[in-house]
């Protein structure tokens, strides 16, 4: 039988695990992987920084940690919503758009994602390997759950890189033709402005 105080020993350095991963996911989305140091994911973790290189023995290792953890976070939300048939007359697919619409309103996640793109190009393979495996997960789940594929499927993947790119910028906000352009449509609803201001009022075509 394991003693009381090993299971305890087991359970902290688990939670400690479990913070150390959250706080690199916020740190990481606001700093980016060079821009954040690990004694402030270490400090917002509670541990100190030799503990954090006891869990992650390097930087990248932590990183990748965080992309799983973000993607998972878009799977699972994806696919609660696909399965939610309490919306009357909405497809699987159209479930899952609005899903993820509403997870850019986060500005973590936002981030995150955004991050993990510019993380992606960099020179480390593992980083770049992380973030193909949880992109290519998504699409393939994407696909199990609506049957989408072909034509629709690549409409939907890049409908969502516009949504994400858009929502960095928060274009939304902002009174310019080409934001007007490509937020409107069926995007208006599923983007609002991440600012204080209003969406500005949409000008009458010529």
């Amino acid at each position: 039988m394991i003693p009381p105080s090993a299971t305890r020993q087991l359970s902290t350095a688990a939670e400690r695990r479990e913070a150390l991963v959250e706080a690199a996911v916020a740190a990481f989305a606001e700093h980016g992987f060079h821009g954040t140091p690990t004694t402030e994911i270490a400090k917002a973790a509670g541990i100190s920084q030799a503990y954090l290189f006891r869990l992650f023995p390097t930087k990248s290792e932590l990183y990748v940690a965080a992309v799983d953890r973000c993607y998972r976070r878009l799977g699972d939300a994806m696919r609660a919503a696909a399965e939610d048939e309490s919306a009357p007359g909405e497809t699987a697919l159209e479930r899952m758009g609005h899903a993820y619409a509403a997870l850019l309103q986060d500005p973590t996640t936002l981030r995150a994602t955004l991050q993990a793109f510019a993380a992606a190009s960099g020179e480390d393979p593992a980083i770049r390997d992380a973030v193909r495996r949880g992109y290519g997960d998504l699409v393939e789940l994407i696909q199990r759950l609506t049957g989408a594929e072909g034509d629709e499927l690549r409409a939907f993947v890049a409908r969502g890189m516009l949504m994400t790119v858009l929502a960095g910028m928060d274009a939304p906000s902002i009174d310019a033709a080409w934001a007007r352009e490509l937020c409107g449509g069926e995007l208006e609803e599923k983007l609002p402005p991440r600012s204080s201001a209003s969406r500005p009022a949409r000008k009458p075509a010529r």
